[in-house]
């Protein structure tokens, strides 16, 4: 049997009424049915409309719709009722065509221009560009068009704050606020352990629902209680290792950060290091990773290198010298992503208790220890004032970027 809280019950009452707003966001902390219920009211609303209508589903890029809301949707309703296909990027929900678009960047408007709504869903809400959703509003141009969409708070000076949710008693527009706790099909260890999982501007906005800007230290935990993540002796269980390589230039350092990994991704360690802000060539600098490599090969199995890919011809030189002093060792571009995802993920680390810090390893301990946030910016940035130490936490972020989701899993299994 279905359980709904007394917020998603008020929300579908809606629907069922005829009382839904043009425009209707849900926001708030993670895990808290904000999007479960969403996706029912989509699907009920849409059942109620023209079948001769237009109906739109949109998320940053089309992977994440499909993961967030198409797969989810489906698994609610069954595929007889809703079937789709990102390649030709439609969709059938209940007899209506659904369109389905992606809105990764500024240029992603000019996909629907000219188009007429009857309706549209909103993924992740904050993470569209503003001339994106300003498109889109213009679309519903359809008598009784709505859109629904949710989201998670971000900076308090975000345009969705500025330009609608602080003028929502003079907009058409519904906002319903979701938290954590008002799950009711959540386990409490859950909730206690994914709470965990989150802190400093995460937890406030994540956990508590809150729009908060990004100020101060960004690996709170760390910051305050650095002795908890320190080890003294390497564990025994450690099964294989990455490096992570971020280049200097115009005074930034050459680091290399190698990371080891446990058992099941389930503990991550910086396990050495290496910072330095000489003045090398592509060679010299080559001949020191190899040092590094061959010193760390002899206690690890080390299987690849992730090197910032912004510089092709030191990365050819690493590779060179590799093949030279007959080093196996596969050097690959660094995926390079979005910097908040990376500082999220090292957060959470943190708040799980699952990333340590060989004692030796000090620049990383400094750099973790004071990294902090840029003021007065409308967007989440990590201070880069040539004082602080990004290259080692660069490098450390493209250590682990490409095992970043199976290790959240990982650890989100050994909660459970």
């Amino acid at each position: 049997m279905t359980t709904y809280n007394p917020k998603q019950k008020d929300f579908l009452k809606r629907v069922q009424n005829n009382t839904l707003s043009r425009i209707n966001l849900l926001e708030g902390s993670v895990s808290s049915g904000k999007t479960w219920i969403s996706l029912v009211a989509w699907a009920f609303w849409v059942a109620k409309m023209p079948k001769q209508g237009l109906y739109m589903m949109c998320a940053k890029t089309l992977t994440t719709l499909k993961n967030n809301c198409l797969l989810p949707l489906q698994g609610l309703i069954g595929e007889s009722n809703f079937s789709f296909s990102l390649s030709s990027k439609e969709g059938q929900l209940f007899g209506r065509k659904i369109l389905l678009e992606g809105a990764a960047d500024s240029k992603s408007e000019g996909k629907i221009r000219g188009i007429t709504l009857q309706g549209a869903y909103c993924d992740e809400l904050t993470l569209f560009p503003k001339d994106f959703f300003n498109m889109l509003l213009s679309r519903l141009r359809v008598a009784g068009a709505k859109l629904i969409a949710t989201t998670n708070p971000d900076n308090p000076n975000h345009w969705l704050m500025t330009d609608y949710i602080k003028k929502q008693d003079y907009l058409d527009m519904l906002v319903v606020k979701f938290l954590i706790d008002d799950n009711l099909t959540l386990p409490s260890d859950y909730i206690i352990n994914i709470k965990k999982e989150y802190s400093g501007v995460y937890y406030d906005r994540f956990i508590m629902g809150n729009w908060v800007a990004a100020e101060g230290c960004i690996y709170n935990k760390f910051a305050a209680t650095p002795q908890n993540y320190i080890l003294q002796k390497v564990p025994n269980n450690i099964i294989f290792s990455t490096i992570g390589i971020d280049f200097g230039g115009n005074g930034s350092a050459n680091t290399f950060q190698l990371t080891g990994f446990t058992q099941g991704l389930k503990q991550v360690i910086t396990l050495d290091e290496y910072y330095s802000k000489d003045e090398l060539d592509a060679t010299q600098l080559a001949q020191e990773f190899c040092k590094f490599v061959k010193k760390n090969q002899l206690q690890y199995k080390i299987l690849v290198a992730y090197a910032d890919s912004a510089e092709q011809t030191i990365i050819r030189s690493f590779k060179n010298e590799l093949t030279k002093q007959g080093i196996a060792l596969v050097v690959k571009n660094a995926r390079k992503g979005e910097i908040t995802e990376r500082i999220r993920f090292y957060n959470m680390m943190f708040g799980c208790d699952a990333y340590k810090i060989m004692s030796h390893c000090k620049k990383t301990i400094e750099a973790f220890s004071n990294a902090v946030w840029q003021q007065g910016t409308t967007k989440d940035i990590r201070l880069d004032d040539g004082k602080m130490n990004i290259d080692t936490l660069d490098a450390q972020e493209y250590s682990t970027e490409s095992l970043m989701q199976q290790i959240t899993q990982a650890i989100q299994v050994r909660s459970d």
